[in-house]
C-alpha cells in the first residue's frame, strides 16, 4: 500500500526533449551564437570534458546529451559517470566533441539542466544516507520548477529517493485547506470514495492527533503527518498500527531526518529537495 516510486531508468525522451529545446530557443534568441559564429572557423574541432568542481550525486546528463544532439547531430557524447552515479571533485563525467561552434552554443544549457539536477541528486542523496538502517524513505513533493517536473523526480530518484505523486490526478490528497472548504474530513473523504475510481487511493493530511484518529476510523490509505513533533509522531505511529501508511512532513532538514526517522513513520517527504537544493558545481573544460 504504497505510492512511492523509484527506478532510475530516464524519462522517455518525450517528456524533457521540450524543455531542454525551449531552453536553447531562450538562449540563441533571434540572431544564434554570434560569438562562435563569429570567432571560431566552422571547420574547428574540438573535444571537451564535463568535470565536477566538487563531490555530488550526478542527475541530468540525459538533458546535457539532448542540448548537443539538438544542436549539431555530429557531436558525439561519451558519458563516463551515468547519471545515479557519485562523483568526487574533479571527476570527469562526460566529453564531448566535435564542431567547436556548436559545442560552445550548447554550454551553457546543458549545464543549466546537469548542475541544478546534480544538486537536487546529491540532496537527496544525503537525506537518505541520513535514515540508512530506518524502514523511512525519503520522497519528494509536487514543489518543483513549472515544467521540470520529470526531471526533477528523476533526479530524485538518481539520489536514491522515491517519488511522490507526480501531480493533481494521479492520487487524491486531502490537504488542511481541503477539509475547511469541504466542511471536514468526513464529508471529503466521502465525496472522494462517491466520485473516484477504484484504483485512486486517498491521502489526507493532519496537524493534530485528533484529526488522526478521525482519518484512521475512515480507513484512509495514506496519512500525512504535518509539523508534528518527534512525541507526537511516536504517537501516531502507535494509534496507526499499520492501519494507514503514515507520511511525516514539515521541518524536514539533514539535521532532524534521523530522528524522524526513527519514530516509525514509513515515508518522510521534503520540499527542498526540489525547490532549494544548492546547484552541484559543475564545469566543461576544453
Amino acid at each position: 500500500m504504497t505510492l512511492a516510486l523509484n527506478f532510475t531508468r530516464p524519462p522517455s525522451a518525450l517528456l524533457f526533449e521540450p524543455q531542454v529545446r525551449a531552453a536553447l530557443e531562450e538562449d540563441l534568441g533571434r540572431a544564434g551564437d554570434i560569438t562562435s559564429q563569429l570567432t571560431i572557423p566552422a571547420d574547428k574541432q574540438a573535444s571537451a570534458k564535463f568535470v565536477a568542481r566538487k563531490p555530488g550525486r550526478i542527475a541530468g546528463l540525459i538533458c546535457a546529451e539532448a542540448a548537443f544532439r539538438l544542436v549539431d547531430p555530429s557531436v558525439k557524447f561519451t558519458v563516463a559517470l551515468p547519471d545515479g552515479s557519485d562523483a568526487t571533485a574533479g571527476a570527469v563525467l562526460a566529453t564531448v566533441s566535435g564542431p567547436a561552434r556548436s559545442i560552445l552554443t550548447a554550454e551553457r544549457v546543458a549545464l543549466n539542466f546537469l548542475g541544478p539536477l546534480s544538486g537536487t541528486a546529491t540532496a537527496t542523496a544525503a537525506l537518505v544516507k541520513a535514515v540508512e538502517g530506518t524502514a523511512a524513505r525519503i520522497v519528494c513533493t509536487r514543489k518543483t520548477l513549472p515544467g521540470l517536473r520529470a526531471l526533477q523526480k528523476y533526479a530524485v530518484r538518481c539520489g536514491g529517493g522515491f517519488n511522490h505523486r507526480f501531480g493533481l490526478d494521479d492520487a487524491a490528497m486531502v490537504k488542511d485547506n481541503h477539509v475547511q472548504a469541504s466542511g471536514g474530513i468526513g464529508p471529503a473523504v466521502a465525496r472522494l470514495r462517491a466520485g473516484l475510481g477504484h484504483m485512486v487511493r486517498i491521502e489526507v493530511e493532519v496537524d493534530r492527533l485528533e484529526q488522526l484518529e478521525e482519518a484512521l476510523s475512515l480507513g484512509v490509505d495514506r496519512i500525512l503527518l504535518d509539523n508534528m513533533s518527534e512525541a507526537d509522531l511516536r504517537r501516531a505511529v502507535m494509534l496507526a498500527k499499520g492501519k494507514a501508511v503514515l507520511e511525516a512532513s514539515g521541518n524536514v532538514t539533514l539535521q532532524s531526518v534521523r530522528a524522524i526517522a526513527e519514530t516509525g513513520v514509513d515515508y518522510i517527504s521534503s520540499g527542498a529537495i526540489t525547490h532549494s537544493a544548492p546547484n552541484l558545481d559543475i564545469g566543461l573544460d576544453f
